[in-house]
């Protein structure tokens, strides 16, 4: 018992020993790197690059510059100072008489207000009571200080306007939003250049130009969004859905005329009459004729099968009757 106590003791001050050596060794270069005091996923969004630090006196001031222009972007009361931002859309169906013509105008229009289209689409489509009629389909993209004018010209001539509607959304916050984030991710990267060029070790060089190339990402991404909000709201979309006229024309019924139903009913009773005597004749003349020439030659064949079967089944019953008489 007593020589297991010691053997476990033993093994405890060797692990005792082994650890204080290892703290040892590993305090000086822990002390080098705990130089830095303050972490540099600020305004990184968390990222995949390893975590460095800042020291704590070159921390970045994320208000600096919206104090600096006396507006805090982070504050609610950003997106009223800020002009509001609107993305107005249009969509209507019209009745005309060349949808493929009037597709054309539209294409011109929108180069003629200095937009351009984004699709059009020219098919076959079939009216309630099968009739084949062209139909369309174009978007388009005009300025949108030009929207109502566009809509007018669009409108002019059409032989109906079947649907109109017009949606507006605003983007003002969203934008404001964004705009901030590329500020703080843009401070970000300034930041992380300048303890780049301060930094002698390869591993922190390495370690902040990942942390560089993270935050350069997410800056393109934030410049991708706002521009598609601005261009969105600078160029209206219209969508419009061109009918021809021929294919909302309703069925029209003629008047009745009983004089022209007779008329074909006899001519329906002629016809009948004339089938059914052409029948009687090619049955007399061919049918009947043609059925007879088959029926002798079977007519015989069946005479001589009886005769032989009888002629094959009389010894039998004979042979039967002789013995029944016997017993």
């Amino acid at each position: 018992m007593k020589r297991t106590l010691f053997i476990i003791l033993s093994v405890i001050a060797v692990f005792l020993v082994i650890g204080v050596a290892f703290t040892a060794l590993v305090t000086p270069r822990s002390a080098t790197s705990n130089e830095v005091s303050r972490d540099l996923s600020y305004g990184m969004g968390g990222g995949g690059a390893p975590e460095m630090q800042l020291p704590a006196a070159e921390a970045p001031a994320p208000a600096m510059d919206s104090a600096a222009s006396g507006v805090d972007l982070y504050s609610p009361s950003a997106a009223q100072a800020q002009e509001r931002l609107v993305i107005e859309n249009a969509d209507l169906a019209i009745v005309v008489k060349d949808p493929k013509a009037r597709m054309a105008e539209i294409n011109a229009l929108a180069n003629q207000f200095g937009g351009y289209v984004v699709s059009s689409n020219l098919y076959q489509s079939y009216t309630s009571f099968g009739k084949e009629v062209p139909e369309a389909t174009i978007v388009i993209r005009v300025p949108a200080e030009r929207l109502d004018e566009a809509l007018e010209r669009i409108k002019k001539g059409a032989v109906d306007i079947q649907y109109e509607n017009r949606s507006g959304q605003d983007v003002t916050s969203q934008y404001v939003d964004l705009q901030s984030q590329l500020k703080a991710k843009q401070a970000a990267e300034t930041k992380l250049l300048e303890i780049m060029d301060k930094a002698t070790r390869a591993e922190d060089v390495l370690a902040i130009y990942l942390q560089v190339q993270t935050v350069q990402t997410e800056i393109e991404q934030l410049k991708g969004q706002i521009k598609y909000l601005e261009e969105s709201a600078a160029l209206s979309s219209v969508s419009v859905r061109l009918i021809a006229e021929e294919g909302t024309q309703p069925i029209t019924v003629g008047p009745w005329k009983p004089e022209g139903a007779a008329r074909e009913a006899i001519q329906d009773l002629i016809v009948f009459l004339q089938n059914f005597a052409d029948f009687l004749i090619r049955f007399v003349l061919l049918t009947l004729p043609a059925l007879v020439l088959i029926a002798i030659p079977l007519f015989l064949v069946y005479l001589a099968g009886r005769a032989v079967y009888r002629r094959v089944r009389r010894p039998k019953v004979e042979k039967v009757i002789v013995e029944d008489e016997k017993k």
